[in-house]
């Protein structure tokens, strides 16, 4: 009932942009073009093939049968502390339209993943209202669109929440009183939302200026629907006993941005791929050699150690920094003389700091001159 209820607002709020938008002035356009249109940025951004179901309970039906899939499917994985706040400090450098730049068969070595976090992300969504993500799952889908009929690579994005998270309205805790009750409790990750990315990099090669204005076109549709959501918008709430931030999440991208610098990090080699400490030590114990995990299934993500140290110049030797920190993310055009072309790759978020020291978000970082 949730997922359907969320896939009416979201499409009936984007065809009523679209009714206002330039597309009303097309000539001659089909009978329903805005609710097709609607359909194919939500469900064909899925990997939903048309014809589109017009029932939401059809449609949700269907995103429960993929997220099934994704689970029995999915490669996990779990993101230390470290690695998600060098993730988290990468995604908030990025606009937009980076996200398209996303060339899914070289950026993304898992093709069905689910990333587990060390804690939920409290997020604020255009309406004001909370959620809290605790779990991100990937497909990778073929992208139905039209205008013109067409179809991509894609990557189908799932974000699962935390049960018993920080965020627990009265009637989320009454929900799951009742599924308890019952004899059916919910499980610990439950779905939440689900997003289309595209994967081909179809915007690898635009220049930084086309990038910009892409990136406020998306802001500008944003705005609008923000404003034809207005109707369910509520006050921000207090979420009780919490000690990490909120991320304000106005545009509705942040889940694309997480999961770019989530699979750039890793391609770049900032982050290492291994078993737990504790499934390691079970081994140990167990009388192997700790190199290999309990449950071979789930790997952990953790920051590549050591950081790189400053080097030993003019006025950097008397530095003593007591933190790590992340530089910004940025792209660059690597020339390849094998292929006799320039690619756009990224490169970051860089630790910076001693190996030893607490990781620090964003770009500032503290040290006493001795």
């Amino acid at each position: 009932m949730t997922l359907a209820s969320n896939m009416n607002n979201v499409v009936t709020e984007l065809r009523s942009v679209l009714l206002h938008s330039d597309l009303a002035d097309v000539a001659e356009r089909p009978e329903g073009l805005e609710w097709d249109v609607a359909l194919s940025l939500t469900l064909g951004k899925e990997g939903y093939q048309p014809p589109w179901p017009r029932a939401p309970r059809e449609a949700a039906a269907w995103q429960i049968r993929q997220i099934g899939k994704l689970l029995r499917q999915a490669e996990v994985l779990v993101i230390s502390p470290a690695a998600h706040a060098a993730v988290m400090a990468a995604a908030a450098t990025l606009e937009p339209a980076d996200v398209s730049t996303l060339d899914r068969d070289r950026d993304i070595l898992v093709r069905t993943g689910l990333l587990v976090l060390p804690e939920p992300i409290v997020v604020v969504n255009r309406t004001g209202s909370l959620s809290d993500t605790k779990a991100f799952g990937w497909q990778f889908v073929t992208q139905h669109q039209i205008l013109p009929t067409a179809q991509y690579p894609g990557v189908r994005v799932t974000t699962f929440m935390d049960r018993d998270g920080p965020v627990q309205p009265s009637g989320w805790r009454e929900a799951v009183s009742q599924a308890r009750a019952s004899g059916s409790p919910l499980p610990p990750l439950m779905p939440d939302g689900m997003y289309g990315m595209r994967g081909d990099a179809c915007l690898a090669d635009e220049s930084s200026e086309v990038l910009e204005d892409l990136s406020e076109r998306h802001r500008r549709l944003q705005k609008a629907l923000t404003r034809a959501s207005q109707w369910r918008a509520e006050p921000v709430a207090e979420i009780g006993e919490w000690g990490g931030g909120r991320v304000e999440d106005p545009y509705d991208d942040f889940v694309g941005r997480y999961m770019f610098a989530f699979w750039q990090l890793i391609t770049q080699g900032i982050t290492a791929v291994g078993p737990s400490q504790a499934a390691s030590a079970r081994a140990v114990t167990n009388g192997g050699d700790g190199s290999a995990p309990q449950d071979p299934d789930v790997r952990v993500i953790r920051l590549a150690a050591p950081s790189p140290r400053p080097t030993d110049t003019a006025g950097e030797a008397k530095r003593v920094y007591h933190h790590r920190w992340p530089v910004r993310m940025h792209k660059v055009r690597q020339w390849y003389p094998s292929r006799q072309e320039h690619r756009v790759i990224w490169r970051g978020p860089y630790i910076k700091g001693p190996v030893d020291a607490p990781l620090m978000m964003g770009e500032k970082a503290y040290l006493v001159d001795s």
